[in-house]
């Protein structure tokens, strides 16, 4: 029988701040577990969901409530007991990670997933004044990473992303408006920053105001974030969206994610594989999922202070298994 051997909440220090629409960041509280049957150990990772008023103090209480019910600890009784969120996908991680113990197998073939190869991943550009963006921008291409992601808050944002163009002409752009635009006249707003060379956007209307974007002719797609976490979410979504980003986080773990992104690929929308702020632990299964996206956004380690040991590398804009 597998049980629970221990859970607790961790604290990462971020290097410098994450700074977003809704606020900013200096560290990071995940909430780990391990699990066991008696043998072997598997160990997950996750990040609150902060904008659903998940903590990592009420997402170990969840995990340590879930553990003491008299049902199997099987990632199928998962989907049935708990809410998605943070505290699932640290189970489903840690049982994933478990099953790959004590099976010998890679996780890559249990998930019948591509074998994963190195990927290139975003690097987040923090909401900043327009100058700060740009030195930041500079400094992310100077470390070779191709791919940026711009967050914005629907003021002076045309000056960001124009600055951000300038740091580093010869990125890929991504912008993020964390549901702040609006106000926002979105066709003209497309229009201008598929001039700046921004290949996609996510999120730019508050999540439950989807209807916001019918009938919006614009120039560049759509992906939903906070709009959809899990696969249920996707006939609400693909009628104005264009792509999802899929987050283990949001969806409960890699279980319900993978069920996610097929729902998505069979609607015909992109996908983007995501992340909190996390350490390796914690985007580890993430990463073989990113074996089958358009985009993929699995930074979060990279903006920490310190990893965790054995982590994933990130050199020239790429991410790798340690």
């Amino acid at each position: 029988m597998i049980k629970l051997k221990t859970v607790r909440v961790e604290r990462f220090a971020v290097d410098g701040s994450f700074i977003i629409s809704r606020g900013a960041k200096t560290d990071v509280d995940v909430v780990y577990c391990e699990v066991t049957d008696g043998t072997h150990v598997g160990c997950g990772e996750g990040t609150p969901i902060y904008y659903e008023g998940e903590t990592a103090d009420l997402c170990a209480e969840a995990i340590d409530m879930r553990a003491k019910q008299n049902r199997p600890l099987t990632r199928e009784d998962l989907l049935k007991t708990m809410m998605e969120g943070a505290a699932r996908n640290a189970l489903d991680a840690a049982l994933w990670d478990l099953e790959v113990q004590a099976t010998g197998k890679p996780l890559w073939q249990l998930a019948g997933l591509p074998q994963p190869k190195p990927l290139v991943t975003a690097y987040t550009i923090s909401l900043n004044e327009p100058e700060v963006m740009k030195a930041d921008a500079r400094k992310a291409a100077a470390k070779g990473y191709p791919l940026l992601k711009l967050k914005l808050n629907g003021e002076d944002d045309l000056m960001r992303v124009a600055a951000v163009r300038v740091g580093a002409p010869d990125a890929r752009l991504i912008v993020d408006a964390n549901e702040a635009w609006e106000e926002v006249d979105l066709e003209e707003m497309t229009g201008a920053l598929k001039k700046l060379g921004v290949e996609l956007i996510e999120q730019p209307v508050e999540a439950g105001f989807e209807e916001d974007l019918e009938g919006v002719k614009s120039a560049l797609p759509f992906c939903a974030d906070e709009s959809c976490h899990v696969a249920e979410d996707i006939d609400r979504v693909a009628a104005t969206f264009q792509a999802v980003n899929i987050k283990l986080d949001k969806a409960g773990g890699l279980t319900e994610a993978l069920r996610l992104s097929e729902a998505a690929k069979a609607r015909g929308l992109k996908t983007m594989v995501g992340c909190m702020l996390s350490t390796s632990l914690g985007i580890r299964p993430a990463f073989h999922l990113a074996q089958t996206a358009d985009w993929v956004d699995l930074d979060g380690p990279a903006l920490l202070k310190k990893d965790r040991a054995g982590g994933f590398r990130f050199e020239n804009g790429i991410i790798s298994l340690g």
